[in-house]
């Protein structure tokens, strides 16, 4: 695929900047001079930098530094340190000379304590937070072809596990903070957009809600992880909460624009290991069946080769920011348009914004007007076809050769003598691609309107009000073509027309939000005392039709105007809540927040629906103390304790409790005279659900070293559910279905985080930057209520190639979706004994039952890790992008279901391929629930590495160029044997793989 932009603007732009660089560097100079303390010591360390370049670097010891190279004419130094003012200092450089400077003399900056952090309904000082709170700024984003918001803190933040479901574009991500929280209620954090907290929940069509949101729009992502952080939004917060701050104009700012192009090109990074051609020819001859045998065909065909492509994305986005009068604005629009790296997969994404800011009333009114509007065009593939390609015959070719394959569209099919198909058969893989299309228009606006206002007859009291939304509509349809072998209509033979299928679907969201609170904040001498108190009124609504399918006559819909829908379905869920928070600081040193919510959720019964979840945070800064305030190696040292209860009440349906009546699906109708009528039929219900509460104390250190050279923060805590929601299994006949939603029991999570930050090096050519986190987590399933005896835990976690068959297991005293295997027996050389099992409870007889079954590791990692270093030198810039996993094991399904014999003995009339790891194990049957297959999956991968080059200044120094180029998914190293280690849930079955992306951008500013 070609791209006109880069062809018409990029290439002439590159050249232009060579030409104009060339040019440029005729006529430069030098700049000296050295950077003093307020005790006019020299200052080393200290940054000197020509604004709007990246030219200049660190000062010596004595504080001298040295500029080579600065462009000639009227120029800005700027002058920053840690822990000191940052200065600018007007200078004019001549062409062939050293310009020298004055001492500049900077000094100590006892502000940047006081720099906001944002946090739940406004922002604190960042001396004044008690609670585990981590930001990343934009210029710590991970870079490259980043389709999700998400993937912009992939590996950033400890405890913070982002797990990417697959590499289809704008595939779901599973985030974690600090583990599951609970064991079928929603896990995920709250997300909070620009003070709108928006829906957790996804639409018809998008297979993340996430990938509706433009990354580019983005300035920072804070992460709330414990309850005194986040109990200030108590009903949803107990998973976390991600706070997402988009990019606004400021005050006075001149018009900037903002041009950036990114070109991806992407491949399969690893496939699964299956026999060749020759290698199952030999396979079934020497063990299979001779009528099996007989089925193979002549020819070499890597299936997964076929349905997977190179393929490309462009990534364009133009911004506009600045300040018209006392209205400082932001205005973008981005073009996303990514291919997948499966035949016909493809997401298309247009994203506009805009964010006004203005500050009226003689500065006593803030107001802040955000709107983001997206659309995305989406083909997406059913990831059962990658299975199929796994486990189709190579030996079979793509496209058929007689005339019975013409109803298939010319592919190969297995086919009955008649021409229909075979029973059971598989369909050909390129083929369901190439027949079915499933499409979908998703459309999203979120938009608020806030207005703070300090009250003019009260000191410190301000007013604030948050009108919000969030609405998306999703619809789309999937058609099987009249070709399609897998919707072959047995009423078609002798009448081929009639087949295909057609299928369409719609859904409408809608969330309305009203927020107010006033908050007041004084100065009492050196104690500061900040209070706040408010309300929050947040409805939610989901709708939908629900469509019947149709089929073709050739290639014409069947009744095309006949009214093909049955009774659609509306849901409206309302939380309503009460919310305040007090803030102490003594002297800089002695801090608390109180925090208290008390919500109410229109999904349990009345008395059940209010909730109260209290938090304490207290902090003790040491570095104010005396002996600590004059130590040079320690600049800052911070004491946190953090206590509270956060609440969970999303499950299910929204109207769980209630006895009710619903409408059956469209196969379930029956005829009354000429009309189909769809039935209705009393659905289970259980009025005692209640609110699951989670309990979290929170213990923290931040630091910093050397002047803040070396910061970090240290974190442990222990986290308790209890209440927990669950769908569990219900005698039959008890309540008019056999699972149900109930509170069951409680589950605990403990660990401790560790990050660090350091710059090791500081010169005027070379800056060095290393990050580095760590997360330990512990989790337990403590109480699963009363239980009948030998009950042995909710069984889950399906497995392919055995219908209604589990190899997870939920049991009290064990990890949260623990694996349930058998033992495997091995000979004297390490190969597996099949059907030969350790006898777990000693009877003397291995039975295919719970009796010799244990409960074997986990699909969650223990200890997940990120590593950023990042090497600067002059204008280029490296940084790199390491994450690991370990602990984390994996079900190999792929294996467990295919790599055994069975198929080569059978009479189907079809032979499937066998992962390699046949000849490891020469198992003749499957032994799906062998731990065998129960892998270690901890990694380390490279997800991202980045090479950029900041061109500098242009068109008479009216514009700015920078360069870069990056590798995703570099390299991966792992023990794990299937196609790759990082799956959410631990089941590796039908998965999308990642692929390896290759990209290469430009940023411009004018």
């Amino acid at each position: 695929m070609k791209n006109p932009y880069l062809a018409k603007v990029v290439l002439p732009l590159l050249c232009a900047g060579a030409g104009i660089s060339s040019a440029y560097a005729q006529g430069i100079g030098t700049v000296s001079g050295r950077v003093l303390d307020e005790k006019g010591e020299g200052l080393p360390g200290v940054t000197v930098l020509i604004e709007g370049t990246s030219l200049g670097g660190s000062t010596n010891g004595d504080g001298t530094f040295l500029i080579q190279n600065a462009p000639t004419g009227p120029q800005t130094l700027v002058i920053s340190f840690v822990g000191f003012s940052t200065q600018r200092k007007a200078i004019s450089v001549t062409a062939g000379q050293n310009t020298a400077v004055p001492a500049l003399t900077i000094s100590e900056n006892t502000t940047l304590l006081n720099e906001a952090v944002v946090v739940g309904y406004g922002t604190q000082r960042k001396q004044d937070v008690t609670g585990s709170v981590a930001t990343v700024s934009e210029k710590e984003f991970v870079k490259g072809q980043v389709t999700n918001p998400e993937q912009l803190v992939q590996g950033k933040i400890a405890g913070v596990s982002i797990t990417t479901g697959g590499g289809a574009p704008g595939a779901a991500s599973t985030v974690r903070i600090r583990g599951n929280s609970s064991l079928n209620a929603n896990n995920d954090p709250l997300y909070v957009i620009d003070g709108v907290p928006v829906d957790k929940g996804g639409i018809s069509g998008a297979s993340n809600p996430l990938s509706l949101i433009n990354p580019n729009d983005i300035e920072s992502v804070t992460v709330l992880k414990d309850a005194s952080a986040t109990a200030i939004y108590g009903n949803r917060a107990s998973n976390g909460v991600i706070l997402v701050t988009t990019k606004t104009g400021l005050p006075g700012e001149k018009l900037t624009v903002n041009l950036s192009s990114q070109t991806s090109v992407s491949r399969r990074f690893q496939e699964y290991d299956v026999l060749n051609a020759d290698e199952l020819r030999q396979i079934v001859q020497e063990n299979g069946s001779a009528s099996q045998a007989a089925t193979l065909g002549t020819a070499n065909t890597n299936w997964q080769s076929e349905i997977f492509r190179t393929a490309a994305t462009y990534d364009n986005n133009i911004s506009l920011t600045g300040s018209v009068g006392k209205l400082p604005f932001r205005v973008s629009y981005g073009n996303l348009n990514q291919d997948g790296i499966v035949i016909t997969n493809n997401l298309k994404r247009n994203t506009g914004s805009i964010s006004l800011s203005p500050v009226l009333l003689n500065d006593r009114l803030k107001v802040n007007v955000n709107a983001k509007g997206t659309r995305v065009d989406n083909r997406f593939i059913d990831d059962g076809q990658v299975g199929a390609a796994v486990l189709f015959d190579p030996t079979q070719p793509v496209f058929g050769t007689g005339e019975q394959y013409g109803l298939y569209g010319g592919y190969f099919q297995y086919l009955q003598p008649s021409g229909t198909p075979l029973g059971l058969a598989p369909g050909n893989p390129v083929a369901s691609l190439r027949n079915t299309s499933n499409i979908s228009t998703v459309d999203r606006l979120i938009g608020n309107v806030q207005l703070d206002y300090k009250l003019p007859f009260v000191e410190g009291l301000r007013a604030n009000l948050n009108l919000g939304t969030d609405v998306s509509k999703g619809e789309g349809s999937t058609t099987n073509q009249p070709t399609d072998f897998g919707n072959f209509n047995p009423e078609a033979i002798g009448n081929a027309d009639l087949n295909g299928r057609y299928t369409q679907f719609n859904q409408r969201k809608i969330m309305q939000l009203l927020e107010t609170y006033l908050a007041y904040g004084r100065n009492f001498g050196d104690t500061r005392f900040d209070v706040q108190g408010g309300y929050s009124y947040q409805k939610f609504v989901n709708k939908g039709d629900n469509f019947l399918a149709r089929r073709f006559d050739r290639t014409t819909l069947v009744n095309p105007l006949d009214k093909n829908t049955v009774p659609g379905y509306y849901s409206k869920l309302v939380l309503l809540s009460y919310f305040g928070r007090t803030t102490l600081n003594v002297k800089d040193r002695y801090l608390l927040t109180a925090t208290v919510r008390n919500d109410n959720t229109s999904r349990f019964l009345g008395d059940k629906r209010s909730g109260w979840f209290p938090a304490l945070g207290l902090g003790w800064r040491l570095k104010g103390e005396n002996f600590l305030a004059d130590n040079t190696t320690i600049s800052e040292l911070k004491l946190r304790a953090g206590y509270g209860r956060t609440g969970q009440q999303d499950i299910g349906g929204v109207y769980d409790y209630l006895p009710r009546y619903v409408f059956g699906n469209a196969a379930a109708q029956y005829q009354f005279g000429g009309q189909p009528v769809v039935t209705a039929r009393p659905s289970g219900y259980n009025n005692q659900l209640r609110w699951e509460t989670t309990t979290t104390w929170n213990l923290g250190l931040d630091y910093g070293l050397f002047d803040d050279r070396i910061t970090g923060a240290i974190d442990v805590y222990e986290r308790e559910s209890t209440d927990l929601l669950a769908n569990v299994i219900v005698p039959a006949g008890g309540n008019l279905t056999n699972r149900l939603d109930a509170n069951i029991g409680s589950l605990r999570n403990r660990g401790i985080e560790f990050i660090i930050n350091g710059s090791a090096v500081r010169s005027q050519d070379w800056n060095v930057d290393l990050n580095f986190n760590l997360a330990y987590n512990e989790n337990k399933i403590t109480d699963l209520g009363r239980q009948q005896s030998g009950f042995n835990g909710y069984e889950t976690g399906g497995i392919p190639g055995r219908t209604g068959a589990n190899i997870q297991i939920n049991t009290v005293g064990f990890p949260i979706n623990s694996f349930y295997a058998q033992q495997q027996v091995y000979d004297a050389n390490g190969r597996p004994l099949q059907g030969v099992f350790v006898d777990r409870d000693g009877n003397g007889t291995v039975t295919p039952d719970v009796t010799d079954f244990y409960r074997y590791k986990q699909p969650a990692p223990r200890l997940t890790l990120g590593f950023t270093p990042s090497v600067g030198y002059r204008k280029l810039n490296l940084s790199m992008l390491l994450r690991a996993n370990v602990g984390n094991y994996v079900y190999n399904g792929v294996a467990a279901n295919l790599a055994n014999f069975a198929n080569a003995n059978s009479s189907t009339g079809f032979v499937t391929n066998m992962p390699r790891d046949i000849y490891n194990t020469g198992f003749t049957t499957q032994q799906a629930f062998s731990d065998y297959y129960l892998q270690n999956a901890s990694f380390l991968r490279a997800e991202n590495i980045t090479l950029g080059y900041n061109v500098g200044k242009l068109f008479n120094d009216k514009a700015n160029l920078r360069l870069s180029a990056a590798v995703q998914n570099a390299f991966l190293i792992t023990k794990y044997d299937g196609i790759d280690p990082e799956i959410s849930g631990g089941i590796d079955n039908n998965f999308y793989p990642r692929a390896r992306t290759f990209t290469f951008g430009l940023n411009l500013g004018i």
